[in-house]
């Protein structure tokens, strides 16, 4: 039934279909049908199911691509009752083992009792042919699931949080989620389901009664604050530092707050370290992660690898072979990988690590070393595997990652399942956080040679830790740092200007001939202008780059006028608009249009892709594409990730940005043609010099930073701000 026509705002219906869910947030769109006329509604209706009958309150919208919708804004439901639409509701695949001829069997055998008999009687399924008893409790399960999501779900919602939230919390805690939270609220803050302390605390408030210990909340303050930090890539805290933000949190004083934290020391919810005489705070699995990489590098250095044979001969020969001459710090590094099998190599652009790493692969391949290659992100993998000539991974590839309920993962290959290798490199360290960092050492069967190549002044990992910087530190480990910049590299002003930022000096801005250019705009709206018009037109039109594949913008932030989030939507405009021959689907406030270069942001290893005649799946962190097709009949996109074909669930759209313009930090890896880069009005906690350096290494052939010299100048002179709280330096050198 439906009120006020067209101009209505309730209307009742049934649910046809689902055509697509978010899962993430619950987002639907669903085929509706009232009266014997069909329509479209959208909006978020996580738990709902075919063949229930809803009573909406919305809004009709006119959708630019798929015509008229209703936009629906509440909801009531109602379960189906009549076995027309109870077939209806089992026919939609909600129920596991139960499709469309199921359904139509036991809706004619059981009729309108159908419900009552999945939930209290399920076994009677089994006198349907082609239903054993053990598919009829299978079936039995699977509906009470169905719907024990469903009340818990609907339960949450009053309390005011979102589909996700509920869909979060059920995944945690299950069928007992409600008593579960109406008990202790403060478990959302828990990693599993990851809510904010202010946004229990608002639902703590509003919606579940007061009657309960203030030492729950005050327990989950604390740890929320030290788990907070592991976002800003510290592994550890002072104590001292944790009792003003305590205090604030909670309105509590210092010495409640010390209290506070001493109770959660004595439960081993928190672990208290001293390093260098001073009390610092650790949650477990950090403490651990940590403490075992140092335990494991001592091993290594106690038991290294077998010496071998000597190798200045076969040097000399790769020197002959190759027509090179190796830096005396080349030759150095090279000697220590293959006879003390241990090293850390770094060095800048233009120092010869690549050539290096070269000369290392051939003897360990001359001595029939099964080396493995390994890197952080699918780009940064594809990036060693181009130089080196011979196939690399992820990390998370190597080490056979397999990925459980809430995301959490664990590696097949550990100290139990070691991996199968005489020797191990790792490019691009300076990315690992600790956590990857351990399960790599623990991996490692005992003997093994471990390369670890990075550059130390370029960003630190986005998780915690600093394990490049550690280790370098700790004093313990054979470092080879390459600093002599070759000739021919000195010819780049790339390079040079590169250099001079790490040391403290301004990069040269005033020459105009060469493959580093500096475009002054101090307005923030001519400045977006200017990046726009570079690459979708000036420097495709000098230099006959291909947008797409040649020219990467790289922004100190998603933010502001010139971040990714505007310029994206901006570069979208002048290089993809909307067309009637290209397809499109809307996933939240973002369009994902046929011929937009998009990148994922997060390791998938679910996604199917082709290349030639090889089928496999994972798209991984950093990997950059082009949408090819937008299917709406299979929910799915077909993306050109470099070379392989992926074929992309809707569903899976949240692990996807637009990659026209991408931040500093997802660029960490890759290298580009061209770089662009806004400098302008940069946020303060990003004004600093790595990130400035991080991002003109990532050009090969031209950079182009566009905005104020003094916003140079204010990122060069500002170094302390990457520093952050870690302990494996500590664990490596301090007493155990």
């Amino acid at each position: 039934m439906r009120y006020d026509d067209d101009n209505a705002t309730r209307i009742k219906a049934f649910v046809e279909g689902i055509v697509y869910r978010n899962p993430e947030n619950g987002y639907s769109v669903l085929d509706m049908s009232c009266d014997g006329e069909l329509f479209t509604a959208v909006g978020l209706m996580s738990t709902v199911c075919a063949g229930e009958e809803l009573t909406m309150q919305g809004a009709w919208t006119m959708h630019q691509s798929f015509g008229r919708q209703f936009k629906v804004e509440a909801f009531e439901r109602k379960l189906p009752k009549s076995a027309s639409d109870m077939l209806r509701y089992l026919s939609s695949g909600t129920i596991k083992g139960v499709g469309p001829a199921t359904a139509m069997r036991i809706v004619d055998r059981f009729g309108e009792k159908t419900f009552e008999v999945l939930e209290s009687s399920p076994h009677e399924l089994a006198s349907i042919k082609g239903i054993s008893e053990e598919k009829a409790k299978s079936i039995g399960e699977s509906f009470k699931k169905q719907f024990a999501v469903r009340e818990v779900m609907i339960y949450l919602e009053k309390y005011g949080m979102t589909s996700s939230e509920c869909l979060a919390a059920y995944k945690a805690f299950g069928a007992n989620a409600v008593e579960r939270i109406n008990e202790n609220p403060y478990i959302l803050c828990r990693e599993c389901v990851g809510m904010s302390f202010l946004r229990v605390e608002e639902i703590a408030e509003n919606f579940l009664s007061s009657d309960r210990s203030p030492v729950l909340r005050e327990r989950a303050g604390v740890v929320y604050i030290v788990k907070h930090n592991l976002g800003n890539g510290h592994t550890c805290l002072p104590k001292k530092k944790i009792i003003a933000p305590a205090c604030d949190l909670l309105g509590c004083d210092s010495k409640e707050a010390e209290r506070i934290i001493d109770d959660l020391v004595e439960d081993k919810e928190l672990i208290c370290q001293e390093l260098s005489g001073e009390p610092f705070l650790f949650l477990p699995g950090i403490y651990h992660a940590e403490k075992n990489a140092a335990d494991r590098i001592k091993v290594m250095l106690k038991f290294p690898a077998p010496k071998g044979r000597p190798i200045e001969a076969d040097i000399d020969e790769i020197e002959q072979t190759k027509g090179i001459r190796f830096e005396e710090k080349q030759r150095e590094a090279i000697l220590t990988a293959v006879r003390d099998g241990l090293l850390v190599l770094t060095g800048g652009p233009g120092t010869g690590k690549t050539t290096t790493l070269n000369g290392i692969l051939e003897l360990f391949e001359k001595r029939k070393l099964k080396v493995l290659l390994a890197a952080p992100t699918g780009r940064a993998a594809q990036r060693m595997s181009e130089v080196t000539g011979r196939p690399a991974k992820t990390i998370h590839r190597l080490l056979e990652v397999v990925w459980g309920d809430n995301d959490r993962q664990t590696f097949s290959r550990n100290m139990s399942n070691p991996l199968e290798a005489d020797a191990v490199i790792v490019d691009e360290l300076s990315m690992v956080d600790v956590q990857l960092f351990w399960g790599l050492l623990d991996a490692l069967p005992l003997g093994c040679r471990l390369v670890l190549v990075g550059d130390s002044d370029q960003l630190p990992p986005v998780g915690p830790g600093n394990v490049l910087h550690d280790i370098v530190a700790c004093g313990l480990l054979p470092v080879v740092k390459l600093t002599r910049v070759f000739r021919q590299a000195l010819e780049s002003l790339i390079v040079t200007n590169a250099h001079r930022i790490v040391e403290g000096q301004y990069p040269e801005l005033n020459v105009t001939d060469r493959d580093f250019f500096f475009l002054k705009r101090e307005n923030l709206f001519s400045a977006a202008d200017t990046v726009v018009q570079l690459y979708s037109s000036r420097l495709p039109k000098a230099y006959g780059y291909n947008p797409v594949t040649d020219i990467q913008i790289i922004c100190p932030s998603k933010k502001g006028e010139l971040g990714t989030v505007n310029l994206n939507r901006a570069l979208q405009k002048v290089m993809n608009p909307p067309s009637a021959e290209k397809d499109e689907f809307e996933f939240g406030a973002r369009v994902f249009r046929q011929g937009d270069k998009v990148m994922q942001i997060k390791n998938n290893y679910d996604i199917v892709w082709t290349k030639g005649r090889e089928t496999s799946s994972g798209i991984f962190n950093g990997d950059i594409g082009i949408i090819l097709t937008v299917n709406y009949n299979t929910r799915t996109m077909k993306i050109l990730f470099d070379d392989r074909t992926a074929i992309y669930p809707f569903e899976n759209l949240k692990e996807l940005e637009h990659a026209y313009a991408v931040t500093v930090h997802k660029s960490q890896g890759s290298e580009f043609e061209a770089v662009i880069m806004p400098v302008l009005s940069v946020p303060p906690q990003l004004c600093y010099r790595n990130l400035l350096y991080t991002a003109v290494t990532r050009a090969k052939s031209k950079m182009l930073l566009v905005g104020s010299k003094n916003q140079v100048e204010q990122m060069v002179d500002n170094y302390k701000v990457n520093l952050r709280y870690s302990a494996l330096q500590y664990f490596l050198t301090g007493d155990d």
